[in-house]
């Protein structure tokens, strides 16, 4: 039997010897926030936990913390808290979390969250923390498309709504990221949507999610091999 790696099912004994192993934590940020009219509001959650608990099966010195499903931007049926209090929160979670963790990986999937991301990681990394982000990227349209509804197919095929799916393009803006981060993707797109998910498949989505871990791997080695040197 693989061990169990999920925090929230864990007594504290076996955290804390899991971490004494030399166990890093997991940390899914997400967001509460519109992904057109086919994919549920827990999407940027859902696809954050899902490539965090891929990383735990296919290691054993990975343990996935329960996700922070609130972000910032706010548009019908998004759940915001705001910049200042999501870098807070991720702050004052990294505190905690490496008070029995030796290192501590924000997987972020959700655009708008980059920046108090960002400034969390260097404040915790300023008060000798060693905390990392990984925010994972695909080729291929950006939001609620084909990319991330497969990846959503994969993760959770029957929350997607397919037969309400609808291309989606953004509103002409010089640069779309800008406001997509600040004031999320209703911002330059009616439908909620920046490509088209038409033809997505959760065959297509799980190759996708697997090199995404790949990739994620690949980043914990050299850090592996950093704090070796």
């Amino acid at each position: 039997m693989s061990p169990r790696y999920r925090l929230a099912d864990l007594t504290w004994p076996e955290i804390r010897d899991r971490a004494a192993a030399g166990a890093l934590l997991a940390v899914p940020v997400g967001a509460t926030a519109p992904h057109g009219p086919h994919l549920p509001v827990s999407a940027d959650t859902d696809v954050a936990s899902a490539l965090c608990e891929r990383l735990a099966r296919s290691r054993t010195d990975v343990l996935v913390a329960p996700p922070v499903a609130y972000g910032c931007g706010g548009a019908a049926g998004a759940l915001s808290i705001g910049q200042s209090a999501l870098e807070a929160v991720l702050t004052e979670l990294g505190r905690s979390a490496c008070e029995t963790f030796g290192r501590v990986l924000l997987v972020s999937t959700h655009h708008g969250s980059a920046e108090p991301v960002a400034r969390a990681v260097d404040r915790l990394r300023a008060e000798s923390r060693d905390v990392r982000a990984f925010a994972p990227h695909w080729n291929g349209d950006p939001h609620a498309g084909r990319t991330e509804t497969a990846l959503m197919l994969a993760a959770r095929p029957l929350a997607v709504r397919d037969y309400r799916a609808v291309a989606g393009g953004a509103r002409s803006a010089p640069e779309p990221w800008p406001p997509l981060r600040s004031c999320g993707v209703r911002a330059i797109s009616d439908a909620g949507v920046l490509g088209d998910p038409a033809g997505a498949t959760g065959a297509e989505g799980g190759v996708l999610a697997e090199a995404l871990v790949r990739a994620l791997s690949e980043k914990i080695e050299r850090w592996h091999e950093t704090a070796a040197a």
